[in-house]
């Protein structure tokens, strides 16, 4: 007798496909399960096995083998038990081949024939529909497969439910689309006293997603400013959503299956290793990074982290997507984030704060500092000091203005921005911060005046190419947020204002 069933293998966000083939031959009683499989594939034969018990079944007395077809690809993952239970049952006669000859299977079984969920429902569902066929999945995941826009789902609490409804003798329900609930935010730019300068900066940094780091003492208000920037930002497109979502499923964090319009927002802890933070291990799973992609990226304490970590972060930065190389694996991920960092001046953080700073100041800074590579520092559109908060702002009871209100003023800049790339030809681009080449030239065209303040600054700084770019797409999106088609001396000098140059670091 012989059995297939549709299932498949992860590279990362790409689904390749598994022939899963089954046959049932005489001789000494075995089951074998060939095909390159990781451990918990070998461990699948007792979770189904005794799935089945529990419904009754019982495993021929045969010699069962089951291929994971091609045989030189490594399969990994616990979404297999439930396409090689179907396997069992359709080559016993129990289930119809033709039943589920054209359906992508994946899920995993309990001990008590339950179908529990998997990593990366999502990214299935949607290879499952470009092939043209169907998907059968765990009950839980039904309302994410559906934002794939596949017909054919057929989402499963048990495996005997899934008999049941291929035998026509019960009907489960269509699964339904689940979107994550907009929750209000505790946070609000509001509750930020003072820091007008960086309150600036951060609506710019929102507009155009440029990176930003902020330099102050400590209690100054960095990681309060870092954790409000997303309440200003707008939500994710359908498009942005499913990118960031499918990530999420492969890496296990898509909570309840819902899909959500929220930008996401990481700030992993100093102590983060580099898979951690670029991803890989042994299986390639996708990190911070690739977690943020769409969002933020919040890094505190930035010289306390690795600086071989800091430095992995170069290349993301620029392509706006990380490879990951291992011996079983060759993947890539997206990630293009929005870089927010903020540090110290200097390990003791009162450099400069006359009676506070340590008796090493200012070698302190200077050592401190230096953790961060030039190459790095490079890639930050905007460099701000973040100083102490007077007693007297602390004092005020007025608050300034809310998320809301910037978040208007974010939003009708991107759409200028959005309305430029589709008028010249480029409506993949969503930020001016993606701007290059001769793309960049033509969206930000300079007059006489502006171009004079630029070079002259540019040449008496020594300011690298990088730099120089990176300013013009500030001064773009600075033009953007005050609705003036021509970036003129004034938008120049603001986005100049913001490369601040520490002591031990030129621009």
């Amino acid at each position: 007798m012989l059995a297939r069933i549709n299932t498949i293998a992860f590279n990362g966000l790409n689904t390749l496909d598994v022939d899963l083939q089954l046959q049932i031959s005489s001789g000494i009683p075995a089951f074998n399960i060939v095909g390159l499989p990781d451990k918990t594939i070998a461990e699948s034969k007792e979770r189904v096995r005794a799935a089945l018990n529990t419904m009754g079944v019982e495993l021929p007395a045969k010699r069962i083998t089951i291929n994971l077809a091609p045989a030189d690809l490594l399969k990994e993952g616990s979404h297999f038990d439930l396409p090689i239970a179907l396997a069992l049952l359709a080559g016993m006669g129990i289930v119809p081949m033709e039943d589920v000859a054209n359906y992508v299977v994946i899920g995993e079984l309990g001990l008590d024939g339950s179908i529990m969920p998997v990593n990366g429902a999502l990214p299935v569902a949607i290879h499952a529909n470009r092939s043209g066929k169907g998907l059968i999945c765990p009950e839980t995941q039904g309302g994410e497969a559906v934002w794939s826009g596949l017909k054919e789902i057929i989402a499963a609490p048990t495996l005997l439910a899934l008999i049941n409804h291929l035998k026509g003798v019960q009907q489960l329900p269509q699964p339904q689309i689940k979107r994550k609930k907009t929750k209000v935010s505790d946070l609000d730019m509001s509750d930020v006293k003072g820091q007008e300068t960086a309150k600036r900066a951060l609506e710019i940094a929102a507009a155009g997603a440029h990176n930003l780091l902020m330099v102050g003492t400590p209690g100054a208000g960095k990681s309060m400013l870092a954790s409000r920037l997303v309440t200003i930002l707008p939500p994710l497109t359908t498009e942005e959503a499913l990118e960031t979502c499918m990530i999420h499923s492969i890496a296990g964090e898509l909570k309840n299956s819902e899909i959500s319009f929220e930008r996401p927002y990481r700030d992993p802890h100093h102590s983060a290793s580099t898979p951690a933070l670029i991803g890989g291990g042994r299986k390639g799973v996708p990190g911070e990074i690739s977690l943020a992609h769409n969002g933020v990226l919040f890094l505190d304490e930035l010289p306390e982290f690795n600086r071989s970590t800091l430095e992995a972060l170069r290349q993301p930065i620029e392509t706006g997507y990380v490879t990951i190389s291992r011996v079983h694996c060759h993947t890539q991920y997206p990630a293009n984030f929005q870089l927010v960092a903020a540090m110290n001046p200097c390990r003791c953080g009162y450099l400069g704060q006359s009676g506070q700073e340590c008796s090493r100041a200012p070698k302190c800074a200077e050592e401190y500092q230096s953790r961060i590579s030039g190459p790095l520092m490079d890639r930050f559109d905007i460099h701000i000091q973040v100083p102490p908060v007077s007693p007297w702002d602390m004092a005020e009871v007025k608050k300034g203005e809310t998320s809301a209100v910037i978040r208007q003023r974010v939003v009708a800049a991107r759409q200028i921005q959005q309305q430029r790339f589709i008028e010249m030809g480029y409506p993949h681009l969503r930020t001016n911060s993606q701007l290059k080449g001769d793309i960049l030239e033509e969206a930000v065209k300079l007059d006489d005046a502006a171009k004079t303040l630029l070079v002259g600054f540019a040449e008496k700084m020594k300011m690298s190419a990088r730099a120089y770019h990176r300013t013009l797409r500030l001064a773009r999106t600075i033009a953007d947020l005050q609705n003036e088609k021509n970036v003129s001396k004034l938008h120049i000098a603001e986005a100049l204002s913001y490369r601040y140059v520490m002591p031990s670091k030129q621009v």
